[in-house]
């Protein structure tokens, strides 16, 4: 599958982000899109801040890179 990638923000214009993808993830040398702390992520997810994962899986859950591209837009992220 040919995704085609935002070169400005480094983010695919469709599909879907994992969490590591999202948060970023030292060991795999992935950086933050929206960098704050896993518990403040799930934490704005329960509150209504951040958007609701799609479930793909009995054990596998991603954002729509739609809905992360605008909070990112929204402006700065606050942890």
């Amino acid at each position: 599958m040919v995704q085609s990638v935002n070169s400005a923000s480094g983010i695919p214009e469709t599909g879907y982000l994992r969490q590591h993808q999202i948060l970023g993830d030292k060991r795999r040398g992935i950086p933050p899109i929206y960098p704050v702390s896993k518990s403040t992520w799930w934490a704005g997810i329960k509150d209504g801040r951040f958007p609701k994962p799609v479930k793909l899986s009995a054990r596998c859950v991603a954002w729509r890179v739609e809905d992360i591209r605008t909070l990112v837009e929204q402006g700065a992220c606050h942890e």
